[in-house]
């Protein structure tokens, strides 16, 4: 792992907003490509979202499975994990992708996403996705 995301694994895991957000540029651009109403710019609102996320999920850990550099840019896979205040389990899984110029995380594309509480199989998410439910392969003969 990248000494840079363990710099911002340990400070998420410390809850210091002030050490993480330091990892970030003043035009921090962010997006999520699969939810592309959450972009926007800017350390302040990363300090912002952060401060929400500390204070709504008291026991946040993170956990970095993976992490890869390549040249500039940090690829690594996340768990994110709490309790709401609200007692509601919070438990995200994904892969961000960080653009890291002069020490500082320039941009970032984020694929994080809630775990699924349901217990929805395969064939009926293929089935939500395409209208088709798949066929069952037949088993190989002996």
């Amino acid at each position: 792992m990248s000494q840079f995301i363990q710099r911002l694994l340990a400070a998420f895991n410390d809850h210091d907003l002030e050490a993480a957000a330091a990892l970030f540029h003043e035009s921090y651009k962010s997006v999520q490509p699969v939810h592309p109403g959450r972009a926007f710019v800017g350390r302040a609102q990363m300090h912002a979202n952060w401060a929400a996320m500390f204070a709504g999920v008291p026991d946040f850990h993170a956990e970095v499975l993976r992490s890869v550099d390549d040249g500039n840019t940090t690829w690594s896979e996340w768990t994110w994990a709490g309790t709401r205040t609200d007692g509601r389990p919070f438990d995200m899984r994904g892969v961000t992708i960080f653009e890291i110029e002069d020490g500082l995380i320039t941009s970032g594309r984020l694929y994080m996403q809630e775990i699924e509480r349901g217990d929805e199989g395969i064939a009926e998410a293929v089935q939500t996705l395409s209208g088709r439910r798949p066929a069952r392969p037949s088993e190989p003969e002996d």
